[in-house]
């Protein structure tokens, strides 16, 4: 009888010494483990594997003997939902923690592209024409809102906080302020005020029930003209349809990462809005080697953990979606 334990991961950034970091940690406790570019191809092999570390939900289907998952994403809306997992006793962790330096850069970046123009400016000199006199705006003096102080809120208010904005305050359950970052964090239900005086609204939440549109046709209206909102947590926080109307209108601008429905349809009337700055979901992608080397740190640690039997790190909780 195969008693061997297996662990199998499926992400193909993990570099070759990654995965020996990954494979000795594991074979010092005696489990093996067997490494996958395809997730069609890991799918043939997980049928007697206890741990998994992959990005697709359906794996975990096909592994009855599964009691451990983890995913390398911050995000693990799409593993709590009903019928995931082959029991309720497996434990599900994230990689919460190893993606807020290349989301802080992406929210700096498409900031500053939106203030300073760049995207009339770049359709100005691929006509080979020379306008230099369009009106600019500064993060120095504008007044931002984080929605959501987790790791991605944090780094993002820490990086911001060079620019001198007037105030960067914080939205999140409580009202607690992690590490005193921001000037001021409200709980959620002083939302609409907050954004009455809000030049740039962040927004980095999970996808649960309570954020699905937290971010309706009202509360855009709250938001002062001209106003930014950067989307970087979960496209269903959002009324997707409200927000195309407000920028197409030239009242508020939209720096958007994630959408209600990925890919974003082609039809979708965001496309032809002049305020919209779109990108296809990859402000956190595994693209930094900073971020697949934060990863993979995280994964070892807790496999160290798990396999001695101490309380894993980042533990999700699947009725909550986070």
């Amino acid at each position: 009888m195969n008693s061997t334990r297996k662990l199998i991961a499926a992400i193909p950034e993990l570099t070759a010494l990654q995965r020996q970091r990954i494979a000795e940690t594991a074979a010092r406790h005696g489990i093996q483990c067997e490494f996958y570019d395809l997730e069609e191809e890991a799918a043939l092999h997980v049928s007697d594997a206890e741990i998994l570390f992959a990005f697709a939900p359906d794996l975990a289907r096909l592994a009855p003997k599964l009691k451990w998952y983890c995913t390398p994403s911050a995000g693990a809306d799409r593993f709590c939902r009903e019928g995931v997992f082959p029991n309720e006793d497996v434990i599900l962790t994230n990689c919460s923690g190893a993606y807020g330096i290349t989301i802080s850069e992406h929210i700096v970046m498409v900031i500053l592209e939106v203030l300073r123009r760049q995207k009339e400016y770049a359709a100005v000199t691929a006509k080979r024409q020379w306008i230099r006199n369009l009106p600019l705006r500064s993060i120095c003096g504008s007044r931002i809102t984080i929605a959501g102080t987790g790791d991605i809120g944090c780094t993002a208010a820490r990086t911001l906080r060079a620019f001198q904005p007037t105030r960067i305050d914080g939205i999140n359950h409580t009202g607690r302020n992690p590490q005193q970052l921001f000037d001021h964090a409200w709980p959620i239900s002083h939302l609409d005020e907050v954004l009455k005086e809000t030049d740039i609204l962040i927004l980095a939440l999970p996808g649960t029930d309570e954020t699905a549109h937290l971010i309706r046709k009202d509360q855009l209206a709250l938001l002062t003209d001209r106003a930014l909102l950067v989307n970087v947590g979960r496209g269903s926080c959002v009324d997707e349809a409200a927000l195309a109307e407000e920028v197409r209108s030239g009242r508020l601008y939209a720096a958007l990462d994630v959408f209600e429905t990925e890919p974003l349809p082609a039809d979708s009337p965001l496309y032809d809005c002049p305020n919209a700055l779109l990108t296809p979901h990859i402000a956190g992608d595994m693209s930094l080697p900073q971020t697949v080397e934060l990863v993979t740190g995280i994964f070892t640690d807790n496999l160290e953990r798990y396999c001695t039997g101490q309380p894993l790190h980042h533990v999700v909780d699947r009725r909550r979606g986070y």
